[in-house]
């Protein structure tokens, strides 16, 4: 973060200086009392389960040079004008006097005017229903060939994370690299007035978060919100094997970028193979073309490379770096790492989150890495689908079915079994694990997956602590 004083927060913000001088060094804004260091602004959330002007004692004694509110409070800082009454932000019933909402708009100003005080940075956004986080950090991966990257942890995509994350940004930072994320129609126009892209990154448009926009085509409608909001000097890097995606071409000003497996693609995969489960093919540009051997598994990984591609090359990465760092990526917690265990048994954590696209990518992906070896599916509930869930769950236990998958364990979930007659059903993790200790033998593969929510990453640790057949295990 660019050196503000807190006179200088609330100009940006519109808000006032409060039990201060006005001339305190604001060096970095922070919302978990925890990660507050001597310099911080304290930003004061109140939430579902805990209230952040609580902690306020806590950030002032680690240092923090203020507080960021829109309530009065004995304490030094900057407070703001406070914001809607209104469920239309992540914070919902827990913002009830709209202090919250102030907050976060103010935030969203601070980050406005950082960004734009940093003249040499590129801010690539991402967006799509499936596969933001990873497509992210192969992106940042790739830019990092430029100079320093400022990226989210995780995923870090609302009104919140967002902004937080582009104050990361400072003089040195080259590329700033964020995930837009959708609840509603409007959401990511609000985070891209926030924090404009220069480069907007459409990569899919499913059914994730089907509950919350009624149909695929309302999906689309708030994916492209991004696109819109470049200008002529903007670029819209868009998957064309996706026919929602590339009909996004008419609602942006910025100049098209095309990816995908066609020939009519910019960048493009060509002569795409699976070994053990990870796929290597030949990265095709205008720029000429290099081999890629991804360490990620998944098919689906070689759209999210391609588009990695198509923006490391907006950024002026040659084509065998692009190439290089896109085979040296690793996968980042809770997506589709891979354990191995003493027996021989293979457990894909693929815990993070879960929707019906990426549901059925983890399953071809499960199958791909098997080549041939007994395979199981631990699936959780998948959320925010709406009247839709029930058919969901169906659709991808089918899915599980028809790629022979051998054994399917529904955790939490009992719609699985409508598509996959003789499902496993327990009722959380433990159970699961309990089943799977005496049921996976040696060679055995294993695909843990389900919503955030549930905590599918208990499964995938229970059973990488598992000991191996005759080992004595209690």
């Amino acid at each position: 973060m660019i050196e503000m004083r807190l006179a200088d927060v609330a100009a940006v913000t519109g808000g006032r200086v409060h039990r201060a001088s006005g001339d305190e060094l604001v060096t970095a804004v922070e919302f978990d009392s925890r990660s507050v260091k001597p310099g911080a602004l304290f930003l004061t959330l109140p939430g579902a389960r805990v209230d952040g002007h609580d902690f306020v004692p806590a950030a002032l004694a680690a240092g923090a040079t203020g507080v960021l509110t829109a309530r009065e409070l004995d304490a030094p800082g900057v407070i703001v004008p406070r914001g809607p009454r209104a469920a239309d932000t992540y914070l919902g019933a827990a913002d009830p006097d709209g202090s919250g909402a102030g907050v976060l708009a103010a935030l969203a100003a601070l980050a406005r005017h950082q960004v734009a005080s940093l003249p040499g940075l590129r801010t690539v956004g991402i967006t799509g229903s499936a596969g933001k986080t990873s497509t992210k950090d192969l992106v940042a991966a790739v830019a990092a060939a430029r100079g320093p990257v400022v990226a989210p942890p995780g995923s870090f995509n609302t009104e919140l994370g967002l902004p937080w994350t582009a104050l990361r940004a400072d003089a040195s930072t080259r590329t700033l690299v964020l995930e837009y994320s959708a609840r509603r129609t409007g959401h990511i126009a609000g985070l891209a007035r926030a924090v404009p892209p220069d480069i907007a990154v459409v990569i899919n448009v499913g059914t994730a978060h089907l509950g919350e926009f009624g149909s695929v085509a309302g999906i689309a409608q708030a994916k492209g919100e991004l696109v819109e909001a470049l200008g002529p000097d903007g670029v819209a890097v868009l998957n064309a094997d996706d026919p929602h995606v590339i009909a996004m071409a008419e609602r942006t000003a910025g100049r098209i970028v095309r990816y995908g497996r066609g020939p009519e693609t910019e960048v493009r995969a060509v002569d795409v193979r699976l070994e053990t489960g990870r796929a290597r093919f030949t990265l095709v540009t205008p720029a000429g073309a290099a081999p890629v051997a991804l360490r990620l598994v998944g098919e689906h990984h070689v759209a999210n490379a391609l588009a990695a591609a198509a923006v490391g090359l907006e950024l002026g990465v040659d084509v065998a770096g692009i190439a290089e760092r896109l085979s040296a990526a690793t996968a980042a917690k809770w997506r589709m790492e891979v354990g191995e265990r003493p027996d021989g048994v293979t457990v894909v954590n693929d815990a993070y989150n879960a929707n019906p696209d990426s549901m059925r990518a983890g399953l071809r992906a499960l199958t791909a890495l098997a080549e041939g070896r007994r395979t199981w599916a631990v699936l959780g509930p998948m959320g925010e689908l709406g009247e839709a869930v029930e058919a969901a769950y169906a659709e991808v236990a089918a899915t599980a079915r028809e790629l022979h998958v051998a054994e399917l364990v529904a955790v939490g979930a009992p719609g699985y079994a409508a598509g996959f007659p003789g499902a496993h059903q327990v009722p959380d993790a433990a159970a699961a694990v309990a089943l799977l200790r005496g049921a996976l033998q040696p060679g055995d593969v294993v695909l843990v997956k389900g919503s955030r929510a549930a905590g599918m990453e208990r499964v995938a640790a229970g059973l990488l602590a598992e000991q191996a057949p005759g080992e004595g295990a209690a």
